[in-house]
């Protein structure tokens, strides 16, 4: 079957790819700049990738038209902004008439449940979707509307964890009394994947949950007994709806807009209607909660998360076009420069330039780049508690602690970081390893500063004084650090080796 998948690059679009391609599908993702799009190497030789922007109908009309059906995961929930509703309906409005000049018969939408009389304004958004893309002329709509869904990488699932994890006596507000039916990401897949073709799913909305009606309260005790965790909860009405957004985003790592979109939905119950239930048509065992957290774990433990809400530019404050920074200007540009030379196989320091941040940390001075990240997460920013996708693995479009991956090329020794960061300007970290004609190998690390006005050059000169610990210091410890892989303590600064790298600078 050939299919167009919008949302590629989101949490869900990239672990429903793998399963179309392996299902022997002909897919096409469309994508708004695939240079944030990198397709595993299994799959870079069965897919198509078209670039356009649902935002800009003119974008669409010179993309293919021969699809037999198409999926929509395209949601705004984390979009900077309150007119996310307004984008959300002029996107599907969009689609909806470029779908009417192609042969798509089948288009498939992952919304939320909308049971509730009260709908937040989020999930009245939702419902919003759904109205434009039943429009379409020729195809016929299925969605499926879920709860929380629970798995590696999920916003909700990391969430609940950071406030398990953080808080050994909690006070919330009273949305930890709504109820949802959370269900695992793995049974969200089965269905994506069951209802492509089914017949008697053409133009039919579905409820999709798993076994389990929970209280929020609930969600957050399970997980802390499946950890092991003694936890205080109490609930008090005086939180507003903003505090509470502030709440989550100064104690989680989520994003203030995703906060805010988050706490609003929280107010509804989300609860599968049993005459809406999918199970009438498509019967599956779903996963309990228990056993949807126990699969997230593991795939934490074993360093398999497919994907993460991170990915998404929105889940930082960078521009959607960050990837036209791939260059680093050199006008009107302050920069620090650092190199060592050194004689170890490359391959071992460029292992530890992709093991940089998060729980390897920025090997020198960690707790002041923690306190950086401390006052950028109260200035508003993403802070440090991003971290990374994988410890050992580094794509672009990566979020990386508060910085963005915009080159991660092993092949070719190097890595380009974006700072997404609250500054008065704009900044870039660069790492290369360059060989010598002696044959020796000397580690580059560059340091890029675009200041906005005044403010911006008061910032750099502020900071120079520190440039010379903290940036001597980190490329002295990545070109000494252990090639085992092994991770410092929490709030030091790994110990450069006693063997394997030459001192000095070129």
């Amino acid at each position: 079957m050939r299919i167009l998948l919008t949302g590629a690059t989101g949490y869900i679009g990239q672990r429903l790819l793998p399963l179309l391609v392996t299902a022997g599908h002909d897919v096409t993702c469309l994508v708004r700049d695939p240079r944030r799009f990198e397709l595993p190497a299994p799959l870079r030789e069965r897919v198509r990738v078209v670039a356009a922007d649902l935002r800009q109908p003119d974008t669409l009309r010179q993309l293919p038209t021969d699809f037999d059906a198409a999926y929509y995961l395209v949601h705004s929930m984390s979009t900077n902004g309150r007119d996310f509703a307004r984008v959300e309906q002029e996107s599907a409005r969009n689609f909806v008439q470029y779908l009417d000049q192609t042969t798509v018969q089948q288009v498939i939408y992952l919304s939320g449940i909308v049971n509730d009389a009260h709908l937040s304004e989020h999930l009245r958004s939702r419902q919003g979707v759904e109205e434009e893309l039943r429009g379409a002329a020729r195809a016929r709509l299925t969605v499926l509307r879920a709860s929380i869904v629970i798995g590696s990488g999920s916003a909700s699932f990391e969430i609940i964890r950071d406030l398990v994890e953080k808080l050994p006596v909690m006070v919330g507000p009273r949305w930890l009394n709504s109820r949802c039916q959370p269900i695992g990401v793995r049974d969200v897949m089965h269905y994506l994947t069951a209802v492509l073709g089914h017949p008697g799913c053409l133009g039919q909305a579905f409820d999709i949950g798993g076994p389990d009606v929970l209280t929020y309260r609930q969600m957050l005790e399970g997980l802390a007994r499946q950890r092991g965790f003694r936890r205080y909860i109490v609930t008090v009405p005086v939180l507003t709806p903003r505090l509470s957004s502030w709440w989550l985003f100064l104690v989680t790592r989520t994003s203030f807009s995703l906060a805010q979109s988050l706490v609003d939905s929280l107010r509804n119950d989300t609860i599968v209607d049993p005459q809406r239930s999918i199970a009438r048509v498509l019967p599956h065992h779903c996963m309990s909660y228990p056993e949807a957290l126990a699969l997230a774990f593991q795939r934490i433990e074993q360093n398999e998360v497919v994907s993460s809400w991170k990915d998404a530019a929105s889940s930082g404050v960078a521009a959607d076009n960050y990837m036209d920074y791939l260059q680093i200007p050199q006008q009107g540009m302050f920069f620090d420069r650092q190199t060592l030379r050194f004689t170890r196989p490359p391959a071992e320091v460029l292992d530890n330039v992709w093991r940089i941040g998060g729980q390897r940390g920025w090997y020198k001075v960690d707790w002041l780049w923690r306190v950086r990240g401390v006052l950028d997460k109260l200035a508003g920013g993403v802070g440090l508690r991003r971290g990374r996708r994988s410890p050992t693995d580094l794509r672009p479009g990566d979020p990386l602690d508060f910085w963005r991956v915009l080159v991660a090329d092993r092949a070719g020794r190097r890595l380009l970081l974006y700072a997404e960061m609250k500054l008065p300007g704009e900044a870039w970290l660069q790492f290369r390893i360059l060989d010598n004609a002696d044959g020796s190998h000397t580690l580059e690390q560059l340091a890029a500063f675009r200041p906005r006005g005044l403010a911006g050059r008061l910032y750099w000169y502020a900071l120079v004084p520190f440039h010379f610990v903290i940036f001597r210091g980190m490329i002295e410890n990545i070109g000494q650090y252990p090639s085992a892989g092994a991770t410092p303590a929490a709030g030091s600064s790994p110990k450069p080796a006693a063997q394997g790298a030459a001192q000095g600078a070129a």
